[in-house]
């Protein structure tokens, strides 16, 4: 039976953990739970019967005895708390994996995990296609991530700090971003986590080209990927209905839930 220790109760982590306590994930027990938020915590512990230990303090998560951490946090959380999850030699599954784009916070945390024999765990977010393009990688020519969404789903963005632009005057698509998706995870660290993870499976953060458009005509989060090279040709588009968080996918969600219970059952790995 792995404990699991859970770090943010938003609404990835609520549904993570909600799947735990409902029995979905075999030989899996939340024992552990964190928000620097505590009413967050507070307000998941109330929909849980197993209660966990609600920790006050992010690093008892560290210390307690959990065999695995899953992040649904934050970009930030991952910078403060991933080392000393690692050296406390306890797996770790993130979804903010955008933080990897920073590659100081890259290299710290794959040669942890290599010094301490701990795994990294990654799902697959709100997008599908990550098996082929981990295959083709070394014969990859280019690949483009094209996000749309709403504009409200752009709400809090780095990106309009330094903009004049007004979420709310958007009327028609517009193009808000074309780059690398360094500087698209830079820009927008709530909402492309998927290019990071286009990155990390492909040919880099600087060489995945991302496009980012708001459209307020959209009630779909939806993500195209366009990859070519001596393989040849992949193209897939994603429809992700919305949850609770504007900001996020249900395919996150349950991209999150499956890559638990892989982990937790130790029987049969289908795919890359």
């Amino acid at each position: 039976m792995k404990k699991i220790g859970l770090l943010g109760c938003g609404s990835i982590g609520t549904e993570i953990a909600l799947a735990i306590d409902r029995g979905e994930i075999n030989d899996a027990i939340l024992t552990h739970i964190y928000d620097q938020h505590l009413k967050h915590a507070q307000k998941l512990m109330l929909k849980l019967k197993k209660k966990p230990i609600l920790v006050n303090n992010v690093a008892l998560l560290a210390t307690s005895k959990i065999d695995l951490v899953v992040e649904a946090a934050s970009q930030q959380a991952i910078k403060d708390t991933a080392l000393a999850i690692i050296q406390s030699r306890k797996d770790l599954l993130i979804l903010s994996v955008g933080a990897l784009g920073d590659e100081s916070i890259f290299d710290v945390i794959t040669d942890a995990c290599k010094k301490f024999n701990t795994k990294l765990f990654i799902p697959s977010g709100a997008i599908a296609g990550l098996d082929g393009i981990k295959s083709i990688k070394n014969e990859l020519k280019s690949i483009t991530l094209i996000t749309k969404k709403n504009p409200k789903s752009f709400l809090g963005a780095n990106f309009f700090d330094n903009n004049e632009m007004e979420i709310q005057n958007i009327k028609k698509p517009i193009i808000l971003f074309e780059g690398s998706a360094r500087n698209a995870i830079r820009l927008f660290p709530q909402n492309i986590n998927v290019a990071a993870l286009l990155s990390l499976a492909g040919i880099g953060f600087d060489k995945t080209h991302v496009k980012i458009v708001a459209d307020p005509k959209l009630d779909k989060n939806v993500h195209i990927i366009k990859a070519q090279g001596l393989f040849g040709k992949i193209y897939v588009e994603i429809e992700n209905e919305i949850s609770s968080n504007p900001k996020t996918s249900m395919l996150a969600i349950l991209s999150s839930i499956e890559c638990l219970k892989s982990i937790c059952s130790n029987k049969i790995c289908i795919g890359t």
